[in-house]
């Protein structure tokens, strides 16, 4: 009988079980995958994310590697205008994003667990639920015929969850978008300030950021392209249709990115989410068994909150199921329902409101050039929404304090 079993070992599942060790709790991550996952090569980090990596332990490790964003650059392609935002405190002191490599965040969060607590190659088939003194116990079963019994399952295992199937979530859309990411590398240095450059309009948005003084992180996304579900798997295809098609018109600066890409990093996705009305209603638990990560709340990368909220995911989690550990020195199955419960319900509506968030992000700043949707997005959205989004990613979700 294991405490805690955690399906997938991604940023989500990672930062759970690291949270569930701060107070004494083990848990046994399973991944389906042969090692760590880096696929996305690289992701930006609010501060948000930080306060979360703070309460795991985590962020000092990090934080010295990458410098905080000073100032964001914003292109409109149909006028040219530019507009710049700071990141830069009245003090002086930097709170902007960090964009950091995906694979050493996850290093970071595994180096903390103890050793053969991540069992990798390891593929849950189905789930069931079983009495036990009186409590509900999980049931797992893997494909290789082990069968694995927990006092808690906790579904970290992405978008195509099989525990959020089990749950009953509906599953996720398709946002009728599309998104590039990879990582340039210039041997000699790129040479350019730690600004994040974007590009919207025409019904693309494109930009990048450096992580260090020899990578920058770039991204594109745009209204399905026709050819992206036959390039997913070929990245010397991706990189050529976004420099002769797609971004062709862009500028020399951005275009200069691509063609420095690390191939092996090039992906090429369709840009999914999860209805948040389905969040808001659907059963995101059931006795003791919950979701976390994009498994509970896949959204589109708009507002770059889906890893920082995963990382929020967790600390919230951990916090609850460690606060009963701690007060009855153990895990006490009968308990678990309710205290599951009580993440659930903490989570639910601040999940949601990112979800949808990201989404009216996205599609107001991707939309046509009409006078239509120019008033929409100039006159209303940046004047009146864009702000109180933003301050989304300000949320302090707590400490661990056990």
């Amino acid at each position: 009988m294991e405490d805690v079993v955690i399906v997938g070992a991604g940023i989500a599942g990672l930062a759970t079980a690291v949270a569930l060790k701060r107070a004494g709790v083990e848990a046994l991550v399973l991944e389906r995958s042969e090692g760590l996952r880096a696929t996305g090569a690289a992701l930006t980090l609010f501060p948000n994310a930080w306060v979360a990596l703070d309460a795991l332990g985590i962020s000092q490790n990090l934080a010295p590697l990458y410098a905080p964003v000073k100032k964001g650059y914003i292109t409109n392609l149909d006028t040219g205008e530019i507009q710049d935002v700071s990141f830069v405190a009245s003090n002086g002191d930097p709170v902007g994003p960090r964009s950091v490599h995906r694979k050493a965040l996850l290093n970071a969060l595994a180096d903390q667990l103890p050793i053969n607590s991540i069992r990798f190659s390891s593929k849950l088939t189905a789930i069931e639920t079983q009495e036990h003194e009186g409590s509900s116990i999980s049931i797992i079963h893997m494909a290789d015929g082990t069968v694995i019994k927990a006092k808690v399952l906790i579904g970290c295992d992405g978008m195509h969850s099989v525990v959020a199937r089990w749950l009953g979530l509906a599953e996720p859309v398709y946002s009728g978008r599309s998104a590039v990411r990879g990582l340039a590398v210039f041997p000699q240095g790129h040479g350019l300030d730690n600004n994040v450059q974007q590009y919207l309009g025409l019904g693309r948005r494109a930009g990048f950021v450096p992580l260090n003084d020899k990578e920058i992180y770039w991204f594109f996304t745009c209204t399905s392209p026709a050819k992206g579900a036959d390039m997913a798997d070929e990245p010397g295809v991706i990189k050529r249709e976004v420099i002769e098609n797609y971004a062709k018109d862009l500028p020399p600066i951005y275009l200069d990115v691509v063609q420095h890409s690390d191939l092996s990093t090039l992906t090429w996705a369709p840009l999914m989410f999860r209805y948040p009305w389905h969040v808001v209603v659907g059963n995101l638990s059931k006795q003791n068994i919950t979701v976390a990560g994009d498994a509970m709340h896949p959204m589109t990368p708009d507002l770059a909150q889906g890893g920082c909220s995963a990382l929020e995911d967790a600390v919230v989690l951990g916090r609850h199921i460690g606060k009963s550990f701690i007060q009855n020195g153990r895990l006490l199955p009968k308990e678990m329902a309710v205290t599951i419960g009580k993440y659930v319900e903490e989570r639910r509506w601040r999940v949601a409101l990112l979800i949808a968030g990201s989404y009216l992000s996205g599609w107001v700043q991707q939309a046509g050039s009409g006078w239509g949707m120019k008033f929409l997005r100039d006159a209303i959205f940046y004047r009146f929404f864009y702000s109180i989004i933003i301050k989304f990613t300000s949320y302090d979700c707590g400490k661990l304090n056990f």
